[in-house]
């Protein structure tokens, strides 16, 4: 893949901009910052040097390339230690206190030190020091970088962010670039979205008319041309996000919002209802759980993460539905929706996978050490404490403020809004606050956080990041920094260093400091009056669970 554009030119517009002298640049804000004497001159002299040899090798390899895009300086790497000269160190130190994602840099005039545990942690210094080279001033051939002594771990574990690709289709490159932003914010699960009504975009072999049929269409347009990716698509992207320590979740949406698969293999519908026909698979037929079972095993072998997410649904009452009632004495729909969640489960279950799904499988009575759930509904929150209470794991991802669908500005008219509320950037930055945690259980059992990026009103490149620029940023210091070290006064002061980011990436983004300065995206805006119809905010709150 050709390097992305923002890499060759990010510090061109960001070297006019030297971070205060008091005020380390980095977006998460770091566990613990002090300013230390001197500055460390970066240059082609400068050597890499690996301490643990290959535990540090990935880690060290990234930051080396991506030095060489930012700056065009070749940095050599080297297991040998390094006598005199400038010198960065890549250290694995398995006996320091230090787990998962934390990290220490010590910097000083001659030498910077990155170290961590393993390299996930070292991954993650490396990038913390990226941000001070972006944000540093250029001096010739050489980048004087302030020096720094940095102490940081993340806040959560899960770091999240969700891209539906069902309802318009972004494709490949555009993937990488999300992955790409998520790994220099530090967010490192990647919630991948795949099938739902408007489109099915995940290559099965087995049943290629999922994609050759179910794949026509999007939101916008229902006869556009099929579009999806195909599983070594797949397997390079898993392999472009593991080498930035992102985890990818697929999700296979069941059993509802199944339009789209149900259109390529109409023998499985469980119908859906006038508005929504064919909305559902069927949970009558014996043979519609082998046919999911054989996707499922599919999507697991692509998928290293050893997680499936699915969704949940309604139905028709055909003779197949009531058959299944009697049989199992299941008193109403409710009931078929749960016997249905719990067959699927013992799927997941046997591939040796954990079951994610969203707050309504908290009423489905699965076995909670194999189950994930993802609490959506801000306006439900007692669905958040009976997960808790029943010792689910949780990770939260309320609408408000965490569904970047939802406008950022009361002026703006592409996306969302919830009884007229929305999503500024600073409530994603505040969010979530201690008392959310107070439920006994909750600090143990909330996994972290997740933005969700559903695309109904999206279907154009620009749409997508400006929906997502600059709350991303947000985003990343709300899931790293803990509440007691939040300051957004502090937060903008950084934050506009890196909207010259953005802008060098070329990245349509939103300005909150200036409004104005970038109207929502025009094209788009006469696209989707053209193609959306008027009741379209009616039906995306009543369709099924989003």
């Amino acid at each position: 893949m050709k390097r992305l554009y923002y890499l060759a030119v990010l510090t061109v517009f960001l070297q006019a901009m030297p971070a205060r002298a008091d005020n380390c640049p980095i977006i998460p804000r770091p566990l613990k910052v002090e300013r230390a004497e001197g500055t460390f001159p970066l240059s082609r002299e400068t050597a890499i040097t690996l301490e643990n040899g290959a535990d540090a090798q990935g880690a060290a390899y990234y930051f080396q390339q991506q030095v060489l895009d930012r700056t065009g300086i070749a940095l050599a790497v080297s297991a040998q230690p390094q006598v005199d000269g400038q010198v960065i160190r890549f250290r694995v130190e398995e006996a320091a206190a230090l787990d998962g994602d934390a990290y220490r840099i010590k910097m000083d005039k001659g030498t910077i030190l990155l170290e961590a545990a393993d390299e996930q942690g070292l991954f993650q210094a490396g990038v913390s020091l990226l941000q001070l080279i972006d944000h540093a001033p250029r001096t010739g051939k050489a980048v004087p970088l302030p020096c720094w002594n940095l102490q940081d771990a993340p806040r959560f574990g899960w770091r999240g962010l969700m891209l539906d690709e069902s309802r318009h289709f972004f494709g490949k490159e555009k993937v990488k670039q999300l992955l790409e932003w998520m790994a220099y914010y530090k967010l490192n699960v990647f919630h991948w979205h795949l099938t739902d009504v408007d489109g099915w975009r995940i290559e099965i072999k087995e049943y290629p008319r999922l994609t050759l049929v179910g794949g026509i269409g999007n939101h916008s347009d229902p006869n556009a041309a099929a579009r999806y990716y195909t599983q070594e698509d797949i397997r390079e992207i898993i392999r472009y996000a593991a080498e930035r320590h992102i985890e990818i979740i697929p999700e296979i949406d069941m059993p509802g919002h199944a339009t789209a698969a149900n259109r390529a293999y109409p023998r499985f519908s469980g119908g859906g209802s006038a508005r929504f026909p064919d909305f559902t698979f069927n949970p009558g037929l014996e043979g519609t759980y082998g046919y999911l079972t054989d996707i499922l095993r599919s999507v697991n072998t692509l998928f290293p993460s050893q997680k499936i997410h699915i969704g949940n649904a309604h139905w028709n009452v055909d003779t197949a539905v009531q058959t299944l009632m009697k049989r199992h004495h299941l008193n109403d729909l409710r009931a078929v929706e749960h016997y249905f969640i719990r067959r699927m489960a013992d799927s997941v279950a046997m591939l040796r996978n954990e079951l994610l799904g969203w707050d309504e499988i908290v009423d489905a009575a699965l076995p909670a050490e194999n189950t994930v759930v993802f609490w959506w509904r801000h306006d439900k929150p007692e669905q958040f404490r009976k997960a808790i209470a029943a010792g689910y794991r949780v990770v939260v991802c309320p609408r408000i403020p965490y569904y970047f669908d939802f406008v950022q500005d009361s002026s703006h008219r592409i996306g969302r809004k919830w009884q007229g509320d929305f999503v500024p950037i600073q409530r994603v930055y505040h969010y979530p606050a201690d008392e959310l945690l107070e439920q006994p259980g909750a600090e143990t059992q909330v996994l972290g956080v997740q933005a969700n990026l559903w695309t109904e009103q999206l279907s154009a490149p620009q749409q997508l990041e400006y929906m997502l620029f600059p709350r991303i940023a947000a985003l990343a210091e709300s899931a790293w920094t803990p509440p007691g070290q939040k300051d957004y006064a502090d937060f903008s002061g950084r934050l506009r260093h890196h909207l010259r980011g953005f802008a060098a990436a070329g990245l349509y983004y939103f300005d909150p400091f200036q409004p104005q300065r970038f109207p929502e995206y025009q094209d788009a805006v006469q696209r989707l009056k053209s193609n959306v119809d008027t009741d379209t905010q009616t039906k995306l709150e009543t369709q099924g669970n989003r």
